[in-house]
């Protein structure tokens, strides 16, 4: 009894020490000290911003101040059935994980038997002489039961650490459904608003032409004009048409994924139509090392990571005996329901159970190694995750760059237009320009516009998968670096 009691002591005592298997220690992964800027940038434009990680990452949407946007988004975040799923999933390796941790702790059953019993008269004996009787009794027993699995190797602990980084993962990769939901939404509707303004200048451009028509046709009636120009200008007239009903096909498809992505049926989801607002909002840039813990995916693969190495170590405690206390009960026997509750008819028991594999046929090892390589597998997947996003903020910061000069450059375009065509109708009223010489130039001047609501379009996106590539945005932005906001716009 003293034996038993000193090996459980020894073993408890055991349990307190290190687990078995390498501790977690994040790798280290090479990061640029800053981002490259296209030459002839603002240089101040990226300057980064320094929030601290815990500064608020959601409705980064609100930055755009677009009321039926933030509308949309809340009925997404509400009703979409993939964040759903992922939620659902999220409870799942919660509970999990509380699972697994119970087994750090003691497990006590109740019970209890009520028997009554009647042997034969007939039953065999040990000697042929012997005499025997029938006789009926009682059997009347409670127990309580405990079991334990010794830790004195951590296997329990590792086991335990593994599952709660699994949740921890599972809680990241709910994050980034979330920021992909929002980012894919707020796209969308900025680019179904991109649709609606070109749909605007393309239908004055329609009207355009077909006054242009109606004019060659009449020239033409008259013998001042070819069949060469006035086919030109048929054909020009029905390509614009083409282009107009493509527009609403690509808008229909827009309203559809918004649709899908609030979680409405498509037939029942209509957007009325809306204008593009005049600048998108500036959102500030952090430093490349921030993006370890500011993305969800990234941190949802570091956490596989730190899953796998606890791994390791339960796979190696395979390795050596695992210990039980069981069983442990304490209870009572009687024949009598009144005598049950004496001290001559409590029964108790303990002890404690070693188990080791001697031969498995090389499966305890196999285990190990595919912990190991299970490691490095989601060690080499980190590392590639970080590098896939420092190449999304960076191709996202260049598109803005970019997207941002292109428009500068359009904007003057359009200006030379719109004074082209104020001297054209001048000249026309003076009677030195042709009403076909005002309207070429003033198709000329929407076709300029429409091209700038494309790149108005294409500046609102790219800020959106900015603020997706640095894991959201922050809200009070403005109050971290109020210079940002001011050199974003030049």
């Amino acid at each position: 009894m003293r034996s038993t009691l000193a090996l459980s002591l020894i073993a408890l005592a055991c349990a307190g020490c290190s687990p078995i298997g390498p501790d977690y220690k994040r790798p280290e992964t090479e990061l640029p000290q800053d981002w490259k800027s296209l030459p002839g940038a603002n240089p101040s434009l990226w300057k980064p911003a320094s929030p601290a990680d815990d500064a608020p990452k959601n409705k980064w949407w609100k930055s755009f101040n677009d009321k039926t946007l933030d509308e949309l988004i809340d009925k997404c975040l509400a009703s979409n059935n993939t964040l759903q799923t992922s939620l659902a999933r999220l409870d799942q390796a919660i509970a999990q994980s509380e699972a697994r941790g119970a087994s750090l702790l003691p497990s006590l059953s109740l019970g209890a038997t009520a028997t009554r019993v009647r042997t034969s008269e007939n039953r065999p004996t040990t000697t042929y002489t012997g005499v025997n009787s029938s006789t009926t009794q009682n059997d009347f027993r409670p127990v309580a039961i405990m079991t334990y699995e010794i830790d004195w190797l951590g296997k329990v602990r590792r086991d335990v650490e593994a599952a709660n980084n699994t949740a921890a993962q599972a809680a990241a990769d709910t994050e980034n459904v979330r920021l992909l939901l929002t980012a894919q939404l707020a796209s969308a509707y900025f680019l179904l608003r991109q649709y609606d303004e070109e749909i605007r200048v393309l239908t004055d451009i329609v009207a355009i032409q077909k006054k242009l028509l109606d004019l060659i046709r009449k020239r033409y009636d008259l013998g001042a004009a070819g069949r060469t120009e006035l086919s030109q200008q048929t054909a020009l007239s029905e390509s614009s048409g083409a282009q107009l009903e493509i527009l609403q096909s690509l808008r229909n498809v827009q309203e559809n994924l918004i649709a899908t992505l609030t979680g409405t049926p498509a037939a029942l989801f209509s957007i009325a139509p809306g204008r593009l607002p005049d600048r998108p909002p500036a959102f500030p840039v952090s430093l490349p090392s921030t993006l370890l813990e500011r993305r969800p995916d990234v941190a949802a693969s570091e956490r596989a990571m730190a899953t796998a190495n606890a791994q390791i170590g339960v796979a190696k405690a395979a390795f050596f005996p695992s210990l039980l206390i069981a069983p442990t009960f304490f209870g009572a026997d009687s024949t009598n329901i009144a005598t049950l509750l004496s001290v001559p008819s409590i029964v108790w028991s303990i002890g404690v159970t070693a188990t080791q594999t001697l031969f498995d046929g090389g499966r305890t090892s196999a285990n190990y190694r595919f912990a190991q390589a299970g490691y490095r597998a989601t060690a080499a997947s980190y590392r590639q995750t970080v590098t896939v996003a420092i190449q999304e903020t960076q191709d996202a910061m260049s598109s803005v760059q970019q997207l941002d000069r292109a428009r500068s450059k359009q904007d003057e375009a359009v200006r030379n237009l719109n004074k082209a065509y104020q001297i054209s109708a001048i000249r026309y009223r003076e009677g030195l320009d042709t009403a076909q010489t005002l309207a070429l130039i003033q198709q000329n001047q929407l076709t300029a516009q429409r091209i700038k609501w494309q790149m108005h379009g294409g500046q609102f996106l790219a800020n959106i998968a900015l603020v997706k590539a640095l894991g959201g945005g922050w809200d009070g932005y403005k109050d971290l670096k109020p210079e940002l906001s001011t050199d974003s716009q030049k």
